[in-house]
């Protein structure tokens, strides 16, 4: 016969695990936003640039509230990697969670330089060969962009943030951020050849509850694209190329 003691600790338990289950299966909310380019503000076009877009326009939410519950980052298969190829980054642009380190593997048959002097993390990985691959730790929330000192036409992006809730929009300007919880956030813009045309707008606070939220229009302004008006890693001009590298 069980004792008084036992029966009561196996209630004690049905009770704890009823009062957690409402939030082990808890559902966020979707958060949506249209990106909008107003093309007729555009400067004045230079070389390697790319015409106002939409798209690849990072959205994310910061909570307000410290020590805000926050879900884990969706798993990530490989470890994250921006490829040396053909002279070029790929991808483009990556968005990983702060303190994840990323791989530069060169795949192109001659050397590569990568280095980033901005704002996120800074770094010069040096000279390195063909096939071979180094790895920097993004240790802290930020923008870094990327560069090769050698291929002055080689850029990319690397965003480092704290958050999972972040979206990236499409070729239509739409954007759509997943599985937010409830709570207060700020909401964060970043573009690539674009600033919010109302700063205040572009870092509104939106209180999450139990329904869909829907941010309207950011509205941007197009500005000269950072990838494509750069200095090398000393801060001087590049030199024209002699050779077919």
């Amino acid at each position: 016969m069980r004792s008084p003691q036992h029966s009561m600790a196996v209630l004690c338990c049905f009770l704890l695990l009823g009062l957690a289950a409402p939030q082990l299966h808890a559902q966020g909310v979707e958060v949506t936003a249209k990106i909008v380019v107003n093309k007729m503000l555009a400067p004045v076009a230079k070389k390697h640039t790319d015409p106002p877009s939409a798209a690849n326009v990072v959205v994310w939410l910061s909570a307000l509230k410290p020590g805000s519950p926050v879900p884990p980052w969706t798993a990530h298969p490989t470890p994250y990697r921006l490829v040396q190829k053909d002279k070029m980054f790929t991808p483009h642009l990556l968005v990983i969670p702060t303190g994840t380190s990323v791989q530069f593997p060169n795949e192109d048959p001659f050397f590569h330089n990568v280095f980033s002097l901005f704002n996120g993390k800074r770094f010069d990985l040096g000279l390195y060969e063909s096939g071979t691959t180094r790895s920097v730790r993004f240790d802290r929330e930020g923008i870094s962009y990327i560069f090769c000192n050698i291929h002055p036409e080689m850029g990319a992006v690397v965003l480092a943030l704290s958050t999972p809730y972040f979206g990236i929009s499409s070729e239509t300007g739409g954007v759509a951020i997943h599985n937010v919880l409830p709570g207060s956030y700020r909401v964060n813009v970043w573009s690539e050849n674009g600033q919010s045309i109302d700063p205040a707008a572009a870092e509104q606070v939106v209180q999450i509850s139990s329904e869909p939220v829907h941010l309207g229009n950011i509205s941007l302004l197009p500005t000269t694209n950072v990838l494509a008006n750069h200095k090398n890693k000393f801060g001087e001009d590049y030199q024209p190329s002699h050779d077919s590298h």
